[in-house]
């Protein structure tokens, strides 16, 4: 999961907005390298922070694009089609990063990791 925020991080400089989606996949490759590191060790409210702040996030995105857009558009070719598809591809990434945080959170919080 590392290698893969990593990437979604490198490749937000084309975006017409890159520093806050830099930072919020560079802060998910973070914190998943701190959970790697140090396993048991690592604060568990970093993980609640960001993956609360991703999910809020998600859930603003989510009533713009809402059946506005089909499946096999945030699937097809990665370049930009119209900006529901961007939106609705941007709300599938936060929420990733939501379920990844929280999987990270109960895992440090049950003693998992």
């Amino acid at each position: 999961m590392a290698v893969m925020f990593a990437y979604c991080a490198a490749v937000q400089f084309n975006d017409p907005d890159p520093m806050r989606w830099v930072g919020v996949y560079g802060a998910a490759c973070l914190i998943t390298v701190l959970a790697l590191v140090r396993p048991g060790h690592y604060p568990w409210f970093l993980p609640a922070l960001l993956g609360a702040i991703a999910a809020v996030w998600c859930a603003t995105i989510l009533p713009r694009v809402a059946g506005k857009v089909r499946l096999a558009e945030l699937f097809g070719s990665m370049e930009m089609k119209t900006r529901v598809v961007e939106e609705g591809r941007e709300a599938g990434g936060l929420l990733i990063v939501a379920i990844w945080m929280a999987m990270l959170t109960v895992a440090r919080l049950t003693g998992l990791g």
